[in-house]
């Protein structure tokens, strides 16, 4: 297994960031030819996911659909004030698997991989371990 890791800056408290360019350009400079990736967020409060880049109406959808799901709120008993941010964080999970055929992402033609802050902003580091050839 091969691993490595980049970091990721949020602007909001609730947002969702394409991270596929960059996950793409690491598969290819590393020889990553035929195999798994699998990408993870190490941070309680964020999280991955894969969904739809062809609209960016679906991320802001996403983000908002989040904040109404489970909204910020002072009746959470974590003293942090951040329980809304770790709930979003397990509801969307903290990894992804993707396949690598031949140095490329086999995604879906509308599918990118996004870091899903819900605790921003903040700096923020992504995780990614490649098995295979």
């Amino acid at each position: 297994m091969q691993t490595t890791e980049f970091g990721v800056t949020t602007q909001k408290r609730t947002q969702f960031v394409d991270i596929s360019t960059r996950i793409a350009e690491l598969v290819k400079n590393q020889g990553w030819r035929n195999g798994v990736l699998t990408i993870f967020s190490p941070h309680t409060t964020a999280g991955i996911t894969i969904n739809e880049n062809a609209d960016p109406d679906v991320t802001r959808d996403m983000e908002w659909f989040s904040n109404r799901l489970i909204p910020q709120s002072t009746d959470f008993r974590h003293a942090e004030g951040n329980s809304d941010a770790h709930l979003k964080a397990s509801f969307f999970g903290s990894s992804v698997q993707i396949i690598v055929r031949e140095e490329r992402l086999w995604l879906g033609t509308w599918q990118a991989i996004y870091f899903c802050e819900f605790d921003g902003p903040r700096q923020r580091r992504v995780y990614v371990a490649f098995s295979g050839d």
